[in-house]
């Protein structure tokens, strides 16, 4: 028997459904935020960029969960969300008032980074129609008893934007519990979202009342740390190692204080410069440990997004294979993949993580 209980395709018409924001995101490409004179556009959220990764590398059926002011910034981004192949009839759309003093779409401006020089995201979301979604605005019952839900993802980042965001987080969940879907949550800790309401300690108390519904819970250390309480011993603050045995007790830890999870997985990056990382991924499944090929001195595009790439390729794993160790290595092929290129979303085909996966090259391929 499969360690997750994952519905049939036949019997839903949706794959996977994400939960959480959309915003427009602005990219100087080789240039900085603060002298650059153009921008180039993408659309990217933490729960957004799991739906578009499984529908545009990996073909399933998806859809998002989120609200846009209707103007047309918010068309715009709705224009790049179709591009992207996810379904978005669920948007909430929230009449503008010509102004943006009650209603606005969210702006995220994020360079690069480069060498010594790290990424930096400068993000412009207060007054967000996503963060203003509440209880009893989506209709659950329909989505999930209805038309039929494989797998529900959301994260910590819808759930930090206001107190009504983590209130529609646990509806849902609720609802997604009483139909049979597969339940992922990616702590994905903001220090931004979270200064202004609390700190670490809201941040704890609300993901911590969460996690009681969590089946996939996904997270790097630093999320698992300030989310959940959970340290993870002999990592020092600029990550530049990555001790393996460390994160398993960490994981131990969480499993036995959680014991709804039924997998958990954690990206393990060791950051040298922005260009050059490690990267690679542990996960734990049914009482056994599972870590993907390491590798060592990752060449870096862009990093935003390689996390939102894993968990979209350990999805699909688990979606069509039902394979602890196959759902592993296909995320972090696919995260690895989704750093060569810029912007949130992936740009990978399932033919280029198949043969990361596989051990394949960086020959010229033609």
């Amino acid at each position: 028997m499969s360690i997750l209980e994952i519905k049939s395709k036949e019997s839903c018409q949706y794959d996977l459904v994400s939960l959480g924001e959309v915003m427009l995101r602005l990219d100087p490409g080789e240039g900085r935020i603060r002298c650059t004179r153009q921008f180039r556009v993408w659309e990217g959220g933490g729960e957004y960029n799991v739906a578009r990764g499984l529908r545009r590398c990996f073909g399933q059926r998806t859809a998002i969960v989120t609200a846009l002011a209707d103007n047309d910034v918010g068309r715009l981004v709705e224009d790049l969300i179709l591009q992207g192949g996810v379904d978005a009839s669920f948007i909430k759309w929230a009449a503008f008032d010509g102004i943006g003093s009650s209603v606005r779409n969210g702006l995220n401006f994020t360079e690069r980074g480069y060498g010594i020089r790290g990424a930096v995201g400068v993000s412009d979301r207060g007054h967000t129609a996503v963060s203003q979604l509440k209880p009893g605005d989506i209709d659950w019952e329909s989505l999930f008893g209805e038309k039929g839900v494989r797998w529900f993802h959301t994260g910590g980042i819808f759930a930090a934007l206001s107190e009504t965001s983590a209130a529609v987080v646990e509806e849902a969940m609720a609802a997604a519990k009483k139909y049979g879907t597969i339940i992922s949550y990616d702590l994905n800790y903001r220090p931004s979202l979270w200064k202004s309401i609390g700190g670490q300690e809201k941040a704890q108390e609300v993901n911590r009342r969460l996690a009681k519904y969590v089946d996939v819970m996904i997270g790097n250390e630093e999320d698992f740390t300030a989310c959940l309480g959970f340290k993870v011993e002999g990592v020092d603050a600029n990550l530049s190692t990555l001790p393996i045995d460390k994160f398993k007790t960490m994981i131990d830890k969480a499993v036995s204080e959680y014991p709804n999870f039924k997998v958990t997985a954690t990206t393990l990056r060791a950051v040298k410069t922005a260009t050059v990382n490690d990267w690679g991924a542990i996960s734990w499944a049914g009482g056994e440990f599972y870590e993907a090929t390491h590798r060592p001195n990752l060449e870096i595009l862009d990093r935003v997004g390689g996390g939102d790439s894993f968990a979209s390729g350990l999805i699909y794993g688990y979606l069509n294979f039902g394979d602890p160790e196959k759902a592993v290595n296909y995320g972090a092929a696919h995260g690895a993949l989704a750093m060569t290129t810029p912007g949130d979303t992936t740009m990978a085909n399932l033919k280029e993580v198949e043969k990361v996966v596989g051990g394949g090259g960086a020959r010229v391929d033609r």
